[in-house]
C-alpha cells in the first residue's frame, strides 16, 4: 500500500546579525534607549501618525535589532503581541523595550497603552523573554513606564 505524502511548509529559522557585539549601543538607562529609538524612527512620521516599534537586546543589554511592528493613524496602531514575540525569539533576544510614539506629542499613557502593556509583560515572563520598559515617545521627549513604575 503507497501512503500519500502530505504537503507541510519547513519553517527555518535565522538570524544574521552583521555587527558584533562591542560595536553595538548599550542601553544603560531609558533615556540611551530613546536615543537609540529616535534614531531609527522615520522622522515623516513620528509627528504625523502612531507607530509601535521594539528594541531586541541580548544579556549585556547590547541592541541586536529594532524593528516596526505597526503602523497605524493618527490615533493608534495595533500591537500584535504574537510578531512582537516571534521576531525577538528568531533573533535570540533576551529582553525586549517596546516602544510607540503619539503624534499629538501628549506622553501620557492611555488606559489601553497601560493594558497592553501589562499583557506584553505577563507573556515576556512565560517566555522569560523580560519586557524592560515600554517608551512613549516623540521629538520632544519620552514617557518610561519603568521609571514611572507604572511597568
Amino acid at each position: 500500500m503507497k501512503r500519500a505524502k502530505t504537503a507541510v511548509a519547513e519553517i527555518e529559522l535565522m538570524y544574521h546579525n552583521r555587527v558584533p557585539a562591542a560595536q553595538r549601543p548599550k542601553v544603560t538607562c531609558s533615556d540611551s534607549a530613546y536615543r537609540i529609538l529616535l534614531e531609527t524612527w522615520d522622522q515623516g512620521k513620528i509627528c504625523l501618525l502612531e507607530q509601535f516599534r521594539i528594541l531586541m537586546l541580548d544579556r549585556s543589554n547590547r541592541v541586536m535589532g529594532s524593528t516596526l511592528i505597526s503602523t497605524g493613524g493618527v490615533a493608534g496602531t495595533v500591537a500584535d503581541p504574537k510578531l512582537i514575540f516571534v521576531t525577538a525569539l528568531k533573533c535570540r533576544a533576551c529582553a525586549i523595550i517596546i516602544s510607540h510614539n503619539h503624534p499629538s506629542g501628549n506622553l501620557t499613557p492611555s488606559q489601553a497603552d497601560m493594558d497592553l502593556t501589562r499583557k506584553l509583560r505577563q507573556a515576556g515572563q512565560w517566555l522569560e523573554l523580560p519586557v524592560l520598559d515600554h517608551l512613549i515617545l516623540s521629538p520632544e521627549g519620552y514617557y518610561s513606564m519603568a521609571d514611572e513604575g507604572t511597568l
